[in-house]
C-alpha cells in the first residue's frame, strides 16, 4: 500500500512539470503568431507617381508610296569595232580612252590589191563601153543579131557591178567611228592581221546613260513613259533621276518581273556602264495622310494598337495601318488628328496608367 501512494505522489508531481512545459510552448506560439500577424498586415501607400514618356501630336503630311529596285547603268550606244574584211593593218588612229567625233578614221586596212583589181576593171569597163556602142550601130542597120548586141551589154553591166563591189570593199578598209563616244582599250596594232572575229576595240555613248532595272509584275502598271525614278550607285552618295522612256511588253515567267529602261544626264561622265544602281521610284503619293513612327505602333492580339495620352493616363487603341516605309506607317483608322501618341516607354506603359508625357514633337 506505501509503494502505490507513493507512485501516486510522483505521477502527479510529472504532470505538473509536464502541464507547465506545455503551457509556456504554446504562450511561446501564441506569442510569435501575433508578432507573424503585424508584420503581414498591409501598409497603406498613395497613388503611382506619373511616368514621365515622350510623345508626338498627331499631324498629316504627303506620303510617297514608293519601292526599291537594283539595276546596271548601260551606254546609251555601245559598239564592237569589228573589220568586216580581213587584211593587213595600215594605221591606227585614235588613242585608248579618248573621245572620237562621229565619221572619225579609227583604223586603215591594206588596200592595194582591191585599188589594182579597181584600175583594171575600170579599163575592161571602157574596153566593153566601146564594143557595145559599135554592135549597137551594127544592129540598127542589121549587121549583127539581137542576141549578139544584148550580149556585149550585159558584159558591160557586170563590169560596172564589179567596180560597184570593188569600191564597196575599198571602203570597208577605212573603219571609222559610227558615232560620237569614248573609245575603249585598242585590241590590234598597226602591222597586224585583221579578219571579221578579231575586236579592234569598244566605243561608248556615256551622255546620256540608261538604266535597266526590273520590278515585280503588281507593280507594272503603275510606272509609265515619263516617270521619274531616282538612283545612287556604288560609291558615290550622289542622287541621280532618270526618265522611264521603254519597258520589255511581257513579263519574264522565271523571276515574275518587268524589265523597265529609263534615260538620264551624265555631262560630266561620273557614271560608268555596267555600275550597280539602287533604285527608289515612287508608285504614287498620298495626300494628308497620318503617319507615325513605326516604334510607336505595339502589337496586339487584336492587331496594331498605340498609346494615346487621355487625361493624364495611357490608353490603348486599336488602328487600322496603311502604307509603310523603313521609318514610318500610315495609319487609316483609330486616331485623328492632334490625338497625343506615346512614342517611348512601351515596354512599361499599361493600359489605364498615370503618365507625364514629354512633348518629343509632331507627326507631321
Amino acid at each position: 500500500t506505501n509503494i502505490l501512494y507513493l507512485l501516486y505522489l510522483y505521477i502527479m508531481r510529472a504532470s505538473k512539470y509536464l502541464l507547465v512545459v506545455i503551457g509556456s510552448g504554446m504562450l511561446i506560439a501564441f506569442a510569435a503568431c501575433g508578432e507573424k500577424k503585424s508584420v503581414d498586415q498591409p501598409v497603406v501607400a498613395g497613388p503611382p507617381p506619373a511616368q514621365p514618356v515622350k510623345v508626338i501630336i498627331v499631324g498629316s503630311e504627303n506620303m510617297d508610296n514608293s519601292i526599291d529596285a537594283t539595276g546596271t547603268v548601260l551606254a546609251n550606244e555601245e559598239v564592237e569595232i569589228r573589220s568586216e574584211i580581213q587584211g593587213r593593218v595600215t594605221g591606227v588612229y585614235f588613242k585608248e580612252g579618248e573621245s572620237v567625233a562621229a565619221g572619225k578614221l579609227l583604223i586603215s586596212i591594206d588596200d592595194r590589191e582591191l585599188l589594182s583589181q579597181l584600175k583594171r576593171t575600170e579599163l575592161s569597163v571602157q574596153l566593153a563601153k566601146d564594143d557595145e556602142s559599135r554592135k549597137k550601130q551594127l544592129a540598127a542597120i542589121g549587121g549583127i543579131s539581137k542576141e549578139d548586141y544584148d550580149a556585149s551589154l550585159n558584159y558591160l553591166l557586170k563590169l560596172e557591178s564589179e567596180i560597184e563591189l570593188l569600191n564597196t570593199q575599198i571602203a570597208k578598209t577605212k573603219i571609222t567611228a559610227p558615232f560620237s563616244g569614248i573609245i575603249g582599250l585598242r585590241y590590234i596594232s598597226e602591222g597586224g592581221y585583221v579578219t571579221p572575229a578579231n575586236l579592234i576595240a569598244t566605243l561608248q555613248q556615256t551622255h546620256p546613260v540608261k538604266i535597266e532595272f526590273s520590278i515585280p509584275e503588281k507593280y507594272s502598271g503603275n510606272i509609265k513613259n515619263g516617270a521619274t525614278v531616282n538612283y545612287t550607285v556604288e560609291g558615290n552618295n550622289k542622287l541621280y533621276s532618270a526618265t522611264v522612256y521603254a519597258k520589255e511588253p511581257k513579263i519574264d515567267p522565271a523571276t515574275r518581273t518587268i524589265k523597265i529602261r529609263a534615260t538620264g544626264p551624265n555631262t560630266n561622265n561620273e557614271l560608268i556602264p555596267g555600275a550597280f544602281a539602287k533604285l527608289e521610284i515612287n508608285l504614287s503619293t498620298i495626300q494628308d495622310a497620318m503617319v507615325l513612327p513605326s516604334e510607336a505602333l505595339v502589337p496586339t492580339i487584336k492587331g496594331q494598337s498605340v498609346m494615346l495620352v487621355k487625361n493624364g493616363k495611357a490608353t490603348m487603341t486599336v488602328v487600322s495601318t496603311g502604307l509603310r516605309t523603313e521609318t514610318t506607317t500610315q495609319i487609316v483608322e483609330g486616331i485623328s488628328k492632334g490625338d497625343t501618341v506615346i512614342v517611348t516607354g512601351l515596354l512599361t506603359v499599361r493600359d489605364g496608367m498615370p503618365v507625364k508625357p514629354i512633348l518629343s514633337g509632331k507627326s507631321n
